[in-house]
């Protein structure tokens, strides 16, 4: 593997984020929804190997105390080369002093885990499409 890392916006084609985000079974929108949500992010992370987009992941931040990651996603056959581990690791370097949110997929937890993050206790969300959110298992 070749990999680059890319921190801005600049020449992603956004049907392949797309696509990626739906091989991982992550919420599908359609390609100018991933592009309003990444260029309106404080730090994007993507990741490359050779010219191939290979995952990718985002946080919003006030950049000094709070932030969230979002759609941290890797390709199915790059998962377990330590990709998802570089992304993570890039946007937490991003914004040092910062508290950090962020949703896990179901199953998913422990990855986060290695990185001390914690389950919340008082944790609330509301959701345009709360059903669907209550089906796949990330609220109750």
């Amino acid at each position: 593997m070749n990999l680059k890392i890319q921190n801005n916006c600049i020449g992603i084609d956004w049907n392949q984020v797309t696509q990626i985000i739906a091989s991982v079974g992550m919420s599908n929108c359609e390609p100018e929804i991933h592009k309003q949500a990444f260029e309106n992010s404080y730090t994007v992370v993507f990741v490359f190997d050779h010219d191939t987009l290979i995952g990718f992941g985002r946080a919003i931040s006030d950049g000094i105390r709070n932030a969230a990651i979002y759609d941290v996603a890797v390709l199915p056959e790059y998962q377990g080369n330590k990709i998802g581990k570089m992304i993570i690791e890039t946007i937490l370097q991003s914004t040092p002093n910062c508290n950090f949110l962020l949703f896990a997929s179901p199953g998913k937890e422990s990855f986060y885990e290695k990185f001390n993050f914690s389950k919340l206790k008082t944790g609330m969300a509301l959701f345009t499409d709360a059903e669907n959110k209550r089906n796949r298992g990330i609220i109750y």
